[in-house]
Order: structure tokens, then sequence, then C-alpha cells
């Protein structure tokens, strides 16, 4: 059976959805434990599903065919969820090249196939400089529409959340203090389990709810897995060549959730525990709500009814208290249905309304052409954005400085979400454009049609996209 270890602000949902698919979760957390009539084992896990820094998705790090049955899983929430997977995944190991070791606290390196990386100076012994070479690991992999690198270290390290093993360690010891370390480092001389020279053992907090099968079961697993590193390392010069991957036992898997995705989670979770209207949507928003929805839910028999767009979800109590409302910057986060996200500015919140409607102006420089109008940027051109959560489009007017419009861009995309700082969606490439003489057309249903070849899009996404963009068509050419 496939086992699960599940952390972040989706927990409880994706807890449950696990469960119901017959999967295991181990190691649960406190809060788990106690709100689940059930038992969780102290075992080790398969995959190790954490929730993005920015809580907009959750990375899925483990045995290729776990982080597959689990990401088959979240995939299939809803309509707006989308997955991918990382070519750069967690525990990888590699030989790079620095590129650039200039200013801040680290170096980029070149990973090869134009893979690039992040080496921390205070974890490399003497000065790093362009053109140094090293063996590294991944040791924090990136989602592909955060636009960091992802960092990497000099070391090895396997571990499933209970033991580590670790080259730059020696002996046993563990992450914890006081006589459970004691007892933990102690029951190690128990367990059967030969580890090999140049590895260090450390347990982590989790294993203190381990019994000695567990454990010895645990240990086991991760020594298999650091020789089989020492395997796939066996035939590697001892000094770093060319820059490459060198071997990728484990994979990494990331899943977006959209609005829908959101609102299927809610569900999920209301078979588990009280849960608000939007509960996923605004814990997503920023960190500081979630302790605000946690009060909320605590002292809720059921969850909320309030709500203008017809899921419940309180969008003016939500926005008011944390934004956007009038007067706030906001960024416009065009997301790709390959997990790029491209920003298309930021802008001024120049309306707003409980209903879920934010209209955002931004300066446009001059210079070039607006895509598809045809028609020339110019200095003092003002682009008018109009966004409402949960629709799946939204409209840009270009006005000139005098006011005059010079055409309209409808953009179809993945319900809107509007978070405090940024409007959030993926793209979906199908467009609606009106010109400043009144016709419209749509375009790029070649790119749409295109993207559903290369399996970023699925048939019922598409689908949907064409629909909308023919009723937003028909609506602009009344």
């Amino acid at each position: 059976m496939t086992t699960g270890r599940v952390r972040g602000i989706y927990t409880t949902a994706i807890t449950q959805l696990l469960r119901n698919r017959g999967l295991e979760v181990v190691q649960a957390s406190d809060p788990i434990r106690e709100r689940f009539d059930a038992s969780f084992e102290a075992a080790p896990a398969d995959v190790a599903i954490e929730t993005t820094r920015d809580r907009q998705g959750v990375e899925l790090s483990g045995d290729p065919d776990a982080v597959e049955t689990v990401a088959s899983e979240l995939e299939s929430l809803a309509i707006d969820s989308f997955r991918w997977d990382d070519d750069v995944p967690r525990g990888a190991v590699f030989d790079c090249e620095v590129v650039d070791a200039g200013g801040g606290g680290g170096a980029t390196v070149d990973l090869g196939d134009g893979r690039r990386g992040y080496l921390h100076y205070d974890d490399v012994d003497g000065y790093v400089d362009s053109g140094n070479r090293y063996r590294v690991q991944v040791t924090e992999p990136v989602p592909p529409w955060a636009g960091d690198d992802p960092r990497v270290e000099p070391t090895l390290e396997v571990g499933d959340g209970l033991v580590a093993l670790s080259r730059d360690r020696t002996g046993v010891s563990a992450a914890l203090r006081g006589e459970r370390a004691d007892e933990l480092v102690g029951m190690t001389d128990l367990l059967s389990v030969d580890v090999p020279d140049d590895w260090g053992v450390r347990w982590q907090g989790t294993a203190a709810d381990a019994d000695l099968e567990a454990m010895g079961t645990a240990l086991e697993r991760a020594v298999d897995r650091a020789l089989e590193l020492e395997d796939a390392l066996a035939d590697a010069p001892e000094t770093p060549g060319e820059p490459g991957r060198l071997a990728a036992p484990r994979a990494t898997t990331w899943a977006w959730f959209g609005r829908e995705s959101r609102f299927a989670l809610d569900g999920v979770r209301r078979e588990v525990e009280t849960t608000m209207a939007g509960h996923h949507r605004t814990k997503a928003a920023d960190r500081a709500v979630s302790a605000a929805v946690d009060f909320a839910e605590a002292v809720c028999d059921s969850p909320g009814e309030s709500g203008d767009d017809g899921d419940g979800f309180p969008f003016g109590a939500v926005s008011s208290q944390f934004g956007p409302t009038t007067g706030d910057r906001l960024e416009i986060g065009h997301g790709k249905p390959d997990g790029r996200l491209i920003s298309l500015g930021r802008g001024e919140v120049t309306d707003w309304d409980a209903d879920g409607s934010v209209t955002l102006e931004r300066s446009m420089r001059g210079g070039g052409s607006y895509d598809a109008l045809g028609v020339p940027k110019e200095e003092g051109d003002v682009a008018v954005t109009k966004f409402r959560e949960g629709r799946w489009w939204y409209p840009t007017t270009y006005k000139d400085e005098t006011g005059t419009a010079k055409g309209t861009y409808v953009n179809v995309c993945t319900p809107v979400e509007l978070f405090p700082d940024a409007a959030r969606y993926v793209d979906l490439y199908v467009d609606v454009i009106r010109h400043a003489d009144g016709t419209v057309e749509t375009v790029d249903a070649d790119e749409l049609e295109a993207a559903v070849d290369d399996g970023h899009v699925s048939e019922e996404l598409a689908e949907k996209a064409t629909n909308v963009a023919a009723a937003v068509e028909r609506a602009l050419s009344k």
C-alpha cells in the first residue's frame, strides 16, 4: 500500500482524500491525529506531500510510482487542477559548474541541459568562483511557477521523514533533545541493520512516536536507498565533470490548485471537520489568514453560507480584511499551462465591490503594438482591466491619453482568484478581441489546440475555454 506524509494548509483535505482512495497516511501531525477518528502509523512514507511556500499547491516527492499515484488523484480534483513533473527533483545528484558568483549569499550553477541551480556560499568550503565545479544534490526543488532556481548542496543524503542518512554526519544522533533523543540513539543499537560506512544516522522528530519495528523498517529502507545511490554514482569520476544529472532515484511532481480545485478540497475537508465556505481559497491568500480561519471554524457549528458568486465564498469579507481593495497595488500573475508564471505588471485598484469585482489601471509605455489588436503602444496609454473572482475570462481595454478606447482584449482563463497582492489564473490561450471600430474576433485558437496536443491542457478544459470564448464573442458582437 502506498504511504504518504502530508503537511501544510491542505493536510486535512488531502489526508481524507487519500484515505478515501485506500492509501495510507503516516507520520500524521498532532492536529490530524486529534481530527480523525483513526490511528496513524509512525511508518516510513513513500511520498512526502508538502504545501508550497506561496500556498498555491503542493510538492510531491518520493518513490516515482507513489508520486504518480497521488499526483493522479490530485490532478483529477477539478477542471483547473494542474500538475508538472520536475526534471530537477528532490534528492537528484548533479555535476554542476558555477556560472555566476556575483553578490548575495550564493551562486548560480549550470546543471546541464539548460537547467540552473542555486548554491549557497555557506554550504561550500573555500571560495566560490565562476568555472568551479561541484557534485551537488537537490535539497529544495522549486515549482515551475516560482521563477526561482532549486537549491543544491555538495552533500549526499537520503530520508523518509523518520530517519535520514547523510555523508556529512557520523554516528547516530536525533533531532530532539533530552531523554527521548537519548532513547532513540540507544534503541538504534537494538536494530539489526548494518549502516554502510561514511553514512551518519539522524532520527527525525516524528521517530519519537515509532516503535522498534517501525524504526527498523525505516532504517533498513534508508540504508537500501543509500546503497542504491552509491551504485548509481559508482561509475562517476571522483572529481566533478561536465554539468549533468548523475542520479535521480526519487521523483518530484508539482500540483497547482485553481479556484475550483480549492473548493473541491473544501468539500473533502468538510467530510471530516467544520469547514467555512472558501476555506482553502482564504488560507491560500496569506499566512496571517490561517489563524483567523481556524478561529472562525472553531466557534462555528456549520460552514459559512454567505457569498455573492454562488459558491458561498465570502469575497467581500476576505478582501476587505486582507485585500485587494481600492488603492492597493495588484500584480497580474499570468500562469501558463506548462507551469510558467509570467507577470503582466502591476496596477492600482481603482474600483472594488464586495461581489468580487475589481478594476485595475496600469500606465503603459510607448513602443511596439498591442497583441492581436495591431495598434501602437504610445506614451500616456492606460490599460483598464476588470477582474471578477471566479470568472473564466477578464477584459482589458486600452485607452489613449484622451480616454479614447484603442480596443479591448478579453483573456480566457481558469477561474480568476484575487489574492491580496496578485490576480492569479492559468491562461487558456484562446482570446477574444474587439477593435476600436467594433469588429470582434476570436484569436489564438490554434495555440489552445497545440496545448492539447502537447498534453498541457485536457480535452475537457479546452472545450470549456472554447465555449467561454464563443459566449464572450457573441456578447461583444451585440
